[in-house]
């Protein structure tokens, strides 16, 4: 990632979607969701099916991010973090990067949509 494009997606506005609209999606499988929150905040739930990628490795090396895209290249990406303000920024960057991605908000409006908070499984 280079740093031209980390700040102009600073400026640039993120796709907003709501968890409510978007969950069916989710459940079919046309949409994954992704907690781009960072590995010590997992440990409080994470939404249930939720993959778990931390915003720093998509702004960094992509060692778990790279391969992620690869295989969600024709899928909708949906992400969340604590507030949003995170999963804006990622949004932001894979819009950019010609990703179909929108920020979710936080952990707290899947939670609010009656989608179920897990422990996180495997990390």
């Amino acid at each position: 990632m280079n740093i031209l494009s980390l700040m102009k997606s600073l400026f640039t506005p993120a796709s907003s979607q709501t968890p409510a609209s978007r969950a069916a999606r989710v459940r079919t499988g046309d949409a994954v969701l992704v907690d781009v929150r960072e590995s010590d905040e997992w440990a409080h739930g994470v939404a249930h099916t939720a993959v778990l990628l931390p915003l720093s490795d998509l702004t960094g090396a992509r060692l778990q991010w790279g391969p992620f895209l690869a295989a969600a290249r024709d899928r909708e990406i949906l992400l969340y973090c604590a507030s949003g303000g995170r999963s804006g920024l990622a949004a932001r960057l894979l819009a950019q990067e010609g990703f179909q991605a929108h920020n979710t908000g936080g952990l707290t409006n899947w939670a609010a949509a009656d989608w179920p908070v897990v422990p996180p499984q495997g990390n």
